[in-house]
């Protein structure tokens, strides 16, 4: 054999054990942390969560790990939750809703966190501004009062005598506390009248609609945050006996038989959040990264809870909808 081939026998070989020892070498793994209020998600079925990581090439267990830790819709836990979270050798939190947020950021000022559902983070103090958030947060974020004037526009059109709006909110949530304000001027400059109808746990809600009722809205209006929509099933229930036409936030209400919402695709919200999830997993720093708006947002209206409860939405109004659920 000459040198020729020879060179060229070796060069195969080496490459050869090249590849054997880049197939043997282990991914990286990126470890993840998760504080929501929500339940554990059920093993059976892929979480919104998990679908939104395998579209940019994330598998659980293979490339990332996702420590997770659920509030169950209990709010004081949060506190508990982080400072056991952040035990853990993480590159990034992600924290669902603003008691989750402020929970993480009382709880590390190192390890980047990622926001989502908690209002107006420079409203509640989360971050300096939108554009330069500073610090370890960055996130997703609506432009509430602007999304509240549209669902109470939204609501008038279907409703066009509307002069009175209960407002259902938690006030244990600032960022929610936040948003009844900003919901308030925006019906001052409609001319609607807001009843303030605060919930901080599960066992008000029977009582502040007994009391809603009582005053005789013309709608209600449901901030959308841990505790309404963990007990999203009961209001519904208190709306749908009570005979009123409600605005939701999101989608999940108007599914489950509410009658209509407007916002920010939850799908969407969730992808936007994890595209800055990846890109400090890919060593971009949280205070480099500005807060994200959503970019789709979904009129939906439920024409099934509308019959159910004696109501007839407008035709201008239903060509408005992206979906109508008959």
């Amino acid at each position: 054999m000459n040198g020729y081939y020879k060179l060229i026998v070796v060069t195969v070989v080496l490459f050869g054990l090249g590849a054997a020892v880049e197939a043997q070498q282990p991914k990286k793994m990126s470890r993840m942390g998760l504080l929501t209020a929500a339940g554990s998600p059920s093993p059976q079925s892929p979480s919104p969560l998990d679908l939104g990581l395998r579209k940019l090439g994330y598998v659980e267990g293979q490339n990332i790990s996702v420590e997770g830790r659920y509030a169950n819709g209990q709010q004081s836990r949060f506190l508990e939750l982080a400072t056991e979270l952040v035990t853990h050798p993480l590159d990034v939190i992600m924290a669902q809703s603003y008691p989750a947020a402020i929970a993480a950021k009382q709880t590390t000022a190192t390890i980047p966190i990622v926001i989502m559902g908690a209002g107006d983070p420079v409203a509640t103090g989360l971050v300096a501004s939108f554009a330069r958030p500073g610090g370890n947060i960055t996130g997703v974020s609506a432009l509430e009062e602007e999304l509240s004037g549209k669902r109470l526009e939204l609501l008038k059109e279907a409703f066009p005598k509307l002069a009175h709006v209960a407002v259902l909110w938690n006030a244990a949530d600032l960022g929610m506390t936040l948003k009844f304000g900003e919901l308030e001027r925006a019906a001052h400059a409609l001319r609607v009248a807001v009843q303030a109808s605060a919930v901080r746990e599960p066992k008000d809600f029977d009582l502040v609609f007994s009391e809603m009722i009582r005053k005789r809205p013309d709608a209600l209006f449901v901030i959308t945050d841990p505790l309404t929509q963990l007990n999203r099933k009961q209001l519904l229930e208190l709306a749908t006996k009570s005979r009123l036409p409600a605005m939701y936030e999101n989608s999940s209400y108007v599914d489950d038989g509410g009658l209509m919402a407007y916002g920010p695709s939850q799908a969407e919200n969730m992808q936007q959040a994890l595209h800055q999830v990846d890109k400090i997993l890919r060593g971009t720093k949280a205070s480099e990264l500005p807060i994200e708006q959503p970019t789709k947002f979904e009129f939906i209206i439920n024409l099934k809870t509308a019959k159910q409860i004696g109501l007839t939405i407008p035709p201008n109004v239903l060509l408005r909808a992206d979906k109508v659920i008959q």
